[in-house]
């Protein structure tokens, strides 16, 4: 089948998991607009995600149930004849990985191999993207990571992408399933409602003309990636993956231009409606890594990909999303 970026994805049956998230709601936005047939994977219901809130719930078929639950993975990618599999479910939240670390291995651990499994047994299935993190990287004295650099991760969200990532190199050497496997820098953007995360938290008090709260002393660097920037990045090596022969390849997608959480924080007031609050900084964090961030010159030079928008494009246009969001 074509690789052209304008026929590539018409009338091609993709699986996304996780798709009402923060990212899979953008992401199977931009793969129905594309011309995909989306299925979806939902475990809970999200009233209020970005995938439902712009009508494209009703554009993708929905599959409801457990990304760890092998017969209901099984079924979905056989009854939908499924080309294309981007896997995002995952608890993502690091606090809460913390906090509960069995069911963020479930999800994450279990999830995945459950995923290969059946993409292994399937007859459909040519190609599979695999969400990991920056977080994999763990703490190294060494920065931007590059993607040879050793997966230290060590806390349970960490250790979860590194098992993720361990097990699609598995199915590649074993079993010659085409992956790829993504490590996004932090993800921006309207629809994120976790509320304890950085940037929709601050966007939210500014907006409501309250102090923003920093849970960290707000040292912290950071790599941050605008949500549409993470699309692309997902579709484009989607695309790629078994013309350029990426089939196990590992890729970083970033700004490569790392801020403190301090420093976003300011930006998000700077630009805001109410340029003269002053961040309140908790510095109660703990299990934060002091630095992150990545190198992603593999990604422009082998899949000519690059961020679209800058910092300030990003956060004007999550600004206006959070605005209508709240007003509703």
């Amino acid at each position: 089948m074509t690789t052209d970026a304008h026929t590539f994805w018409l009338d091609r049956p993709v699986f996304v998991t996780g798709c009402a998230g923060f990212l899979g709601s953008w992401l199977s936005i931009a793969l129905v607009e594309a011309g995909a047939n989306v299925v979806g994977l939902i475990r809970d219901q999200v009233p209020f995600s970005h995938l439902r809130r712009s009508g494209y719930h009703d554009r993708i078929a929905i599959v409801r149930g457990d990304v760890s639950d092998y017969a209901l993975v099984e079924r979905t990618l056989n009854e939908y004849e499924i080309d294309t599999i981007i896997h995002l479910a995952a608890q993502t939240i690091v606090t809460i990985a913390n906090r509960a670390p069995l069911s963020t291995f479930e999800t994450n651990v279990k999830g995945t191999w459950t995923l290969l499994e059946a993409a292994r047994r399937s007859s459909k299935v040519t190609r599979v993207v695999i969400a990991s993190s920056d977080k994999a990287y763990g703490i190294h004295e060494e920065l931007p990571y590059t993607e040879d650099a050793p997966l230290l991760g060590c806390y349970p969200y960490d250790a979860s992408k590194v098992c993720a990532e361990l097990m699609a190199r598995t199915y590649v050497a074993t079993y010659g399933l085409p992956i790829g496997i993504t490590r996004c820098a932090n993800l921006y953007g309207g629809g994120d409602l976790n509320w304890s995360r950085i940037f929709p938290g601050t966007i939210r008090s500014v907006i409501r003309g309250e102090r923003p709260v920093i849970r960290s002393d707000g040292t912290m660097q950071r790599d941050y990636l605008y949500v549409r920037d993470a699309v692309n990045a997902y579709m484009n090596l989607a695309r790629h993956l078994n013309d350029l022969d990426l089939s196990g390849e590992t890729f970083n997608f970033g700004m490569d231009n790392p801020k403190s959480v301090l420093e976003i924080v300011q930006t998000i007031v700077a630009i805001s409606e109410h340029p003269e609050l002053q961040p309140l900084v908790l510095a109660e964090a703990s299990n934060e890594i002091p630095a992150q961030y990545l190198d992603s010159s593999k990604a422009k030079r082998v899949l000519g990909w690059k961020p679209g928008y800058s910092l300030i494009e990003g956060l004007r246009e999550a600004l206006a999303w959070y605005r209508e969001f709240l007003r509703e």
